[in-house]
């Protein structure tokens, strides 16, 4: 005979579509829907909003977490730089219902080329990533494109490394 385990007492986690604590990041805005408070810090998750013919952050790679990529709404672009393991640039256009996995020290970075809105969900396994757009979200000026300075040493903070052209570190 077993024994029943008994069902815990975790609650289920809600956010509204208009809710969500929503960062305003130069032209990007990140809203937050996970910040890793329900999950023990395991995941992280933000809805990104991209503006048209946006830039996204210099190319980079993380070495401390995982993201994937759901894409909503538009297309989004997303860039895999050269490097030694890369010998040639790649573009990889995710459109609606497009899903992108990047696992940690895959370089890459993403942007808008279309004339439309683009929206996306990016989850970060774990979640310490969601201060990082929190910290930006501090320095930006609001509508003015963030500069790459600036989102280097964010970066720097949260264990991710800028790539400059042909694969060296920036």
């Amino acid at each position: 005979m077993s024994v029943p385990l008994p069902v815990p007492d975790v609650a289920v986690n809600f956010v509204p579509a208009k809710a969500g604590e929503m960062l305003i990041l130069g032209p990007v805005k990140m809203r937050i829907l996970e910040d890793g408070s329900n999950t023990a810090q395991r995941l992280g998750t933000v809805e990104g909003i991209l503006p048209p013919h946006t830039d996204g952050p210099v190319a980079h790679w993380h070495e401390m977490h995982d993201e994937t990529f759901l894409v909503t709404k538009g297309m989004v672009r997303f860039h895999i730089p050269k490097h030694p393991k890369n010998p040639e640039e790649k573009y990889i256009d995710a459109h609606e219902g497009d899903y992108v996995t990047v696992p940690i020290r895959a370089p890459h970075t993403f942007s808008n080329p279309t004339d439309g809105e683009s929206r996306f969900i990016c989850t970060m396994t774990p979640c310490f990533y969601v201060n990082y757009f929190k910290l930006l979200s501090q320095i930006a000026e609001a509508g003015k494109p963030m500069t790459k300075e600036a989102n280097i040493k964010a970066m720097a903070c949260y264990a991710t490394l800028p790539i400059e052209q042909g694969g060296a570190l920036a």
